[in-house]
């Protein structure tokens, strides 16, 4: 089978990582291998919520693995998402890094909000049209995610940090399933979800379905034991806990289904879980067998297309802020103009990288004027802040960051950038962005005809020629691209202006 017809998703949990290989056949993704390893990271969070080193070295062990089996896959078809254990470790930096290279493809560490919708994609994809309105629970490691939706468009979307593997470590660290840890456990998680009880109200909903993990988990064991398949109600709770209080630890527990990389952390997910149901009021759940790998490869196909979610959201975030739209695709044709100056055909950078660049750099146009709303004085430093402290779905925590820096130096001085400047394309699309705004200033479609733009990355130098006649013709722009000189000189980059 050829790598260039499927996709791959890599789904790097708190508890287990996740590999799902797909391909589209008749308009349908067809599942053709399916991988999974408890790797426990989620354990591995010390006080200071750094991952130990035998937590890493079990994740990169993982990912080498994975890495054999897709390699030779296009980049395009392969996304590979880390949720709540990496969101919060300190050193996950230190993680990344090695874990990207053994993998071989870019590792994504998404908010709660893009979990959950990428959660919700995958469910509603695999069940069948429904007009109901649905309400989806996916109990993590570490966190847990709760959707609103219809057909397959997400209405509210949350994550809240309770799962089945920090409730374990927390209320059971000894391993023992007593009464009062399971009662500590589930008013603590009560605590963490109540604001979920106004969220997802029962009023809300028609039908609720639990996804993955522990709702599995649970699944599993209720179902060998004679309760309806694909089904989780109250009395399969209670009776599941009664089980657990009377094995008192999980190597007393004798249960069919139950595998054995799941009894530590199964006390911890049923308290979360039992705590879901009383506060929803939910008396019965339905197994769904989508879930975050789903929507992460559905996604992947989406963005081939002409459904990219991002774009919808940059448009979304444009409107509410009141940027001036005919301004902002101004700058944007004109940056992109310049970009690929800078990046010319002949550079060692491949075509779909190119166009990847040329589509973040059309999003940051879109929004460098976000800041404007709230105050016109620094407004690049407002709208940085802005796309820092956002969820927007479909962008990674990176991606918006990388956008937020582009907001923010696309004006100013460029020191507040000096870790961003050590990479090469950042900087060209930065440069791009920054020479954009100068000669779109007057709020007119620029001249560029007296223009010629180039660089060299590995000298990290740039060169701006002027034609003599545009500058006569343009004096106000030309002093503009002069000056921008002066803005480089404190960076290891080289701009030079010109003037034949």
């Amino acid at each position: 089978m050829q790598t260039k017809s499927l996709y791959a998703a890599i789904d790097l949990g708190s508890n287990s990582f996740r590999l799902e290989i797909g391909q589209m056949d008749a308009g349908q993704l067809r599942r053709v291998e399916y991988i999974k390893e408890t790797v426990r990271q989620g354990n591995g969070l010390d006080a200071e919520r750094n991952l130990t080193d035998e937590a890493m070295e079990r994740g990169w062990d993982c990912l080498a693995r994975f890495g054999e089996r897709i390699a030779g896959f296009r980049p395009s078809h392969v996304r590979a998402v880390a949720t709540q254990t990496l969101r919060e470790a300190r050193n996950r930096d230190v993680f990344l890094a090695k874990a990207k290279r053994i993998l071989g493809f870019p590792i994504e560490v998404i908010a709660g909000k893009e979990e959950a919708r990428l959660i919700y994609l995958g469910v509603s994809h695999l069940l069948p049209q429904s007009d109901e309105r649905r309400l989806v629970v996916d109990i993590g490691g570490r966190s847990t995610e709760m959707i609103l939706g219809q057909h397959e468009s997400a209405s509210t979307l949350e994550s809240y940090r309770v799962g089945s593997v920090a409730w374990s470590m927390k209320f059971f660290p000894d391993g023992l399933w007593t009464p009062s840890a399971f009662k500590s456990a589930e008013i603590a998680a009560k605590a963490v979800l109540d604001e979920a009880q106004i969220l997802f109200n029962r009023s809300h909903w028609d039908k609720c379905y639990g996804s993955s993990g522990t709702v599995g988990a649970v699944s599993d064991v209720l179902t060998a034991a004679g309760w309806p398949p694909g089904q989780i109600t109250r009395e399969g709770l209670a009776w599941l806990k009664d089980r657990l209080l009377k094995a008192q630890k999980p190597d007393n527990l004798r249960l069919e289904g139950v595998k054995e990389d799941r009894k530590p952390v199964i006390g911890g997910g049923l308290a979360v879980l039992q705590a879901v149901f009383d506060l929803l009021q939910i008396n019965e759940m339905h197994v769904a067998q989508g879930a975050l790998r789903h929507g992460a490869l559905y996604d992947l196909i989406d963005r081939e297309g002409t459904q990219d979610v991002r774009s919808s959201m940059v448009d979304w975030l444009a409107q509410r802020f009141g940027t001036d739209k005919v301004q902002a695709d101004r700058v944007s044709r004109t940056a992109q103009s310049l970009l690929q100056a800078l990046i010319p055909d002949n550079a060692d950078t491949p075509t779909d990288e190119r166009q990847r660049y040329l589509q973040k750099l059309h999003w940051a146009c879109q929004l460098h004027e976000t800041g404007l709303r709230i105050s016109h004085s620094d407004y690049h430093k407002h709208g940085a802040y802005i796309l820092d402290n956002t969820d927007l779905p479909g962008f990674t925590l990176d991606e918006l960051h990388r956008l937020s820096q582009l907001v923010l130096g696309h004006r100013g001085k460029l020191r507040k950038l000096e870790l961003e400047m050590e990479d090469a394309s950042f900087v060209q699309q930065l440069m791009a962005l920054r020479l954009a705004v100068i000669v779109c200033h007057a709020r007119r479609d620029p001249d560029l005809s007296g223009l010629d733009i180039s660089c060299d990355a590995l000298r990290r130098t740039a060169r701006l020629k002027i034609s003599t006649d545009w500058a006569e013709l343009w004096p106000q722009s030309t002093h503009l691209l002069r000056e921008e000189k002066t803005a480089w000189q404190k960076t290891d980059w080289t701009f030079q202006v010109q003037t034949d």
